[in-house]
């Protein structure tokens, strides 16, 4: 939260003071002031900006992964491809022939 924007609300709380309160509305204001700088520095806000880029970063995200999950859907609705088409190795497609234990005696 800006500087201004807590001098601000500050001054706000400062007015709302009933009218046998205002000799002291400037202690008031500055203790106010003192306040809301402290309580709010201590919570884990970001900037609007901040949260705008992050925001931004998700859209992107998530249409990303729409995009992922309608190709994954697509794949997955054209079933397995046969054995014959499939690929199995570097030989073109053709499995090695398996080498036969030797016999015991």
């Amino acid at each position: 939260m800006s500087k201004d924007t807590i001098d601000r609300l500050a001054q706000a709380l400062a007015d709302s003071v009933p009218q046998g309160l205002r000799s002291v509305r400037e202690d008031l204001e500055k203790n106010f002031r003192t306040i809301l700088k402290s309580g709010l520095g201590r919570l884990d806000l970001v900037t609007r900006e901040e949260f705008e880029v992050q925001e931004g970063v998700l859209r992107r995200t998530r249409a990303k992964l729409e995009a992922l999950e309608a190709r994954l859907a697509d794949i997955e609705a054209r079933g397995p491809k046969p054995a014959a088409a499939r690929k199995t190795g570097a030989a073109g497609g053709k499995k090695a022939p398996r080498k036969k234990a030797p016999k015991k005696a």
